[in-house]
């Protein structure tokens, strides 16, 4: 069953009250990824490597991928028994949803090369565009509005952004902390997906915040009011000008 038709059985009364919080008034909270929903991650560096784990000891299946996946023996043991390497075309096909965290400059080549395969699935971009990184691609994601242009770079996927405002180690000690969770600001156009990752964001330890559409992605873009904030859902939402 696709990852956005089934809901998640454990835990389900309080990811469905919080979704519901977090979406238009009046819309209602229908698609949750399964427990055990099968996660690709396309870039398993610090960023990849952390969200990915957080997912596997969550319960989620996650495939971790490199060009060379014999590399990734101790992050798939770090992870734990939900956790495997593969190619960026097995994570790809393997996923249910995906998490994409590579150079941003990269991206294209990440549609060119996968884009069959993500078409019509769920997919986290947590790319960040660094001019002197990233070159052209980097400077026409900033002019455009990166969350536009990513979706421009993945043709057919359901793209959210996600899991870009923060460094890995502040995931890796913040997730599922005492007190109120840090939140994630998430911005998408398809609100079955902004569920979706939203799901996936609790499950990893945090509070999903829906910042709007992927053209208001830039209000948490690498040096945007909304980046390197590591504060709770209230505290984001005075600070991106949300609705309480």
């Amino acid at each position: 069953m696709p990852i956005s038709e089934v809901r998640i059985a454990r835990r389900s009364v309080f990811i469905l009250a919080g979704a519901a919080l977090l979406l238009p008034r009046g819309r209602a909270a229908t698609a949750q990824p399964a427990a055990g929903a099968r996660i690709g991650i396309i870039g398993s560096g610090r960023l990849g490597g952390t969200v990915g784990t957080l997912l596997a000891k969550a319960g989620h299946s996650v495939l971790f991928s490199s060009r060379h996946p014999e590399r990734l023996k101790e992050l798939v043991e770090a992870a734990g028994p939900n956790a495997r390497a593969g190619t960026p075309a097995e994570a790809a096909a393997f996923g249910e949803a995906l998490l994409v965290a590579v150079p941003y400059g990269a991206l294209p080549q990440v549609g060119q090369e996968l884009g069959g395969a993500l078409r019509g699935k769920v997919v986290l971009d947590a790319c960040n565009a660094v001019v002197t990184r990233d070159g052209a691609v980097g400077q026409a994601a900033i002019e455009r509005g990166i969350g536009l242009a990513s979706a421009e770079h993945l043709p057919g996927a359901r793209v959210v952004r996600a899991f870009n405002t923060l460094g890995s180690r502040v995931l890796a000690e913040g997730a599922h902390r005492a007190g109120a969770p840090i939140a994630i600001p998430i911005a998408g156009d398809d609100a079955a997906a902004l569920e979706t990752a939203a799901a996936l964001v609790r499950d990893a330890g945090f509070d999903p915040v829906v910042v709007g559409p992927l053209s208001r992605a830039s209000d948490f873009a690498m040096g945007a009011r909304g980046y390197g904030q590591a504060v709770t859902a209230p505290e984001l939402r005075r600070i991106l000008g949300l609705p309480s």
